[in-house]
């Protein structure tokens, strides 16, 4: 029975993991965008994406943000509840903005190098990159988007913003993250300001305004029963 008592006590103890249902919403949605979005699209760039350099080395922390999100939501979702709540209700709100707008209006982009100039390590794994990842659907950048709305969770974070060094690497990984999508071709300059745009519209709300309610409800007198 001991197995069965272990279970319940998990079970209530993350219960809130009902939010990553939302995957089944994403991924079907996100796939289907993938298949057909491939060849009529808006082309999503500008003057100035032809002056930033393609860097194969930007690979590495590109490749990174996938640990990066997951270790940021772990750490919510296992030790607060409310910040996880608030980061999965930014996260996947922009998300789900993403899909809208990639629906009503195809974007992509023509910024890939048709040559590499060198032959490395680096330069095989961004060739995978682009073998499994399409040009398509970019707008705005959900590697950006989401990078950003961790940062936000971390300096919302009293606890987090006790240690320093874990926020300070954070803010450069998340730096050199959102800087590999325009050096590896990947995201357009717009795609990049699109997801700041975001991020900065659905902090207000996530936030800011709730941020804001809480000091008034705490200041509500209390009723006492008679």
């Amino acid at each position: 029975m001991k197995w069965k008592e272990r279970f319940n006590e998990l079970t209530k103890k993350y219960k809130h993991a009902w939010v990553f249902l939302y995957i089944f919403v994403y991924m079907p949605w996100f796939l289907f965008l993938e298949k057909h979005v491939t060849t009529h699209y808006h082309v999503i760039q500008t003057p100035l994406d032809e002056h930033i350099p393609f860097v194969e080395y930007f690979i590495v922390p590109y490749l990174l943000w996938f640990a990066f999100i997951a270790a940021v939501m772990l750490y919510f979702f296992l030790t607060d509840v409310e910040g996880f709540y608030k980061l999965a209700k930014i996260m996947f709100t922009g998300m789900t903005i993403f899909l809208i707008i990639s629906t009503v209006f195809p974007n992509g982009q023509d910024l890939r190098p048709m040559v590499f100039e060198r032959d490395n390590i680096f330069v095989d794994m961004v060739r995978m990159l682009y073998r499994a990842d399409t040009c398509t659907n970019v707008f705005p950048s959900l590697h950006v988007f989401n990078s950003v709305c961790s940062c936000i969770a971390i300096h919302e974070s009293r606890e987090l913003q006790k240690h320093r060094v874990v926020c300070t690497g954070a803010y450069v990984l998340a730096t050199l993250i959102i800087l590999a999508t325009m050096f590896l071709k990947q995201h357009s300059v717009l795609d990049v300001m699109a997801a700041f745009l975001m991020a900065y519209v659905l902090y207000q709300f996530v936030y800011v305004k709730e941020g804001r309610r809480a000091p008034r409800l705490a200041k509500r007198p209390v009723l006492q029963n008679k």
